[in-house]
């Protein structure tokens, strides 16, 4: 049987387009499952021509029309769900049911984007002179583009383009290479919902694809998750070429723990949040500060739980963690291990003696703990995105607070105590952009928008949400009157409103 390849959705069909191409991995096996085109320029200029193509028509669309279209496609993302999961767990390794729970949270947004109608509408003002009236309008963009992470590959691409095509522009998807399939099974779920072709395209690749969409002059605005160095990259260079940006980067997320805190729920919340799909989330709790006396209480009740996490192929029952997405990242995030102790940090759970029956090949690393950190060491300056929790020990809130607002990854934060007092005081002095008290992974819902602050974005606007719905249109002010029958004759004089 011939390897399977994935080409590019390019005006309602798959098209091949470029000549290089890159491999697809199962990572449970660490068998090569497939490969991927990668797009060269010219296959994103025929990209971006269907999108110019079919733009007028969907922007004339009406309201309605656009509405019943993305409500399809919710039946439909709801109906495949589970062909949704099993294709991101083979080519990603997040377990089924973090899969799943991606699919969901990603409908969402479709079912925020079913509401545009309502959040399109603009305002009137009557008579703001004699007889003229003002009013604004919001109008789509064109092309936009997304460029989306391999972490979350269904998920990450529904915070963007449901709203973009609600609010009725043409939509680029370049998402990761390394697990292409989601993206090219929802493109033919739009289709089947009704969708126009070229309104929706997919191209593959690497950086010369990115780089192709970043610069091209057919496309107005770029929407981008991924890693600082990149999401900087990102930003400078569409800005430079004249595109509207948003640019979410990297983070090392927090979780203080307080003395006072219900110990069981934080070692619960933590292992959760730290290990969850292998820690490759942008969410994911990467550091544990524990504030007095809270290490001591709370540390074995964390390594007791690490000790009962099933690591294995996320395909199967009862698995809890599955392995890194690719071989080059799993040893990369190992070499963190060796990095730590050689800094002077204890290494308590070393996630390199994990074996998983069956599964040699597999990309696997076990849940790794290393406490005793300190922010000059190397595990604690990169972000990791990987199962290895670092824990930095404080003896008082004002140290942890400080140690938070001085670093610039600042994504996402996390409190656990039992004093409101404290709680609200924390919520209102960090300088990080989602925060959650005795909530671990504080991601917005769909009608609030997701984003960090400092080197976590790039722009002025978050993803999705109310921030989505700006980001996608532009505002338009029209000042009308309308002749009375009498004809009055010119006035040369400047118009006031009075």
């Amino acid at each position: 049987m011939s390897e399977r390849t994935l080409l590019h959705w390019i005006d309602g069909a798959p098209a091949e387009g470029g000549t290089r191409k890159g491999d697809v991995w199962n990572p449970a096996t660490g068998r090569r499952a497939g490969q991927v085109a990668f797009a060269d320029p010219a296959t994103v200029d025929r990209a971006v021509a269907a999108a110019a193509r079919a733009f007028p028509g969907w922007r004339d669309t009406s309201l309605g029309k656009r509405t019943q279209v993305l409500f399809a496609f919710r039946d439909l993302v709801a109906r495949h769900a589970d062909e949704l999961a099993r294709l991101i767990t083979s080519e990603h390794g997040k377990v089924l049911a973090d899969a799943r729970g991606e699919v969901a949270r990603g409908l969402e947004v479709v079912e925020f984007a079913c509401g545009l109608p309502e959040l399109l509408k603009g305002s009137f003002s009557e008579n703001v002179s004699h007889g003229v009236d003002s009013y604004s309008i919001r109008q789509p963009l064109g092309v936009c583009a997304g460029i989306t992470p391999f972490n979350f590959p269904a998920m990450v691409p529904m915070w963007m383009f449901p709203i973009a095509l609600a609010c009725g522009n043409a939509f680029i998807l370049k998402p990761s290479e390394r697990d292409p399939s989601a993206s090219l099974r929802m493109a033919e779920l739009l289709a089947e919902a009704g969708l126009p072709a070229g309104v929706f395209n997919v191209v593959h690749g690497d950086r010369e694809a990115v780089d192709a969409v970043l610069a091209h002059a057919g496309i107005a605005a770029v929407s981008f998750v991924g890693s600082t160095p990149i999401a900087r990259h990102v930003y400078e260079t569409a800005a430079r070429h004249g595109k509207r940006v948003q640019a979410l980067g990297g983070a090392k997320n927090h979780m203080v723990v307080l003395p006072d805190a219900d110990m069981d729920l934080a070692a619960d919340a933590v292992v959760s949040a730290a290990y969850g799909s292998a820690g490759e989330r942008c969410m994911a709790i990467s550091v544990l500060v524990t504030v007095g006396s809270a290490a001591d209480a709370l540390l074995p009740k964390v390594t007791e739980r690490l000790d009962r996490i099933k690591v294995g192929d996320g395909a199967e029952a009862g698995v809890e963690m599955g392995p890194l997405v690719t071989r080059d990242h799993r040893d990369r995030v190992a070499g963190y291990l060796e990095a730590g102790a050689r800094e002077g940090a204890e290494v308590v759970r070393d996630g390199r003696r994990i074996v998983v029956d069956g599964r040699p090949d597999g990309f696997y690393l076990g849940p790794s703990l290393i406490d005793r950190v300190e922010p000059g060491m190397k595990v604690y300056a990169d972000e990791i995105f990987g199962p290895v929790l670092c824990t930095v020990r404080r003896q008082t809130y004002d140290e942890a607070l400080a140690l938070i607002n001085g670093n610039e990854r600042a994504n996402g934060v996390a409190v656990f105590t039992r004093d409101g007092g404290a709680a609200r005081k924390f919520q209102n002095e960090v300088q990080v952009g989602m925060v959650g008290i005795n909530v671990a992974i504080p991601v917005p819902m769909a009608y609030y928008s997701f984003g960090g602050w400092k080197d976590s974005l790039f722009g002025d606007s978050h993803v999705h949400g109310h921030d989505g719905v700006r980001f996608y249109t532009r505002a338009k002010v029209v000042t009308s009157r309308w002749s009375e029958p009498r004809q009055r004759g010119a006035d040369l004089g400047f118009p006031t409103t009075r």
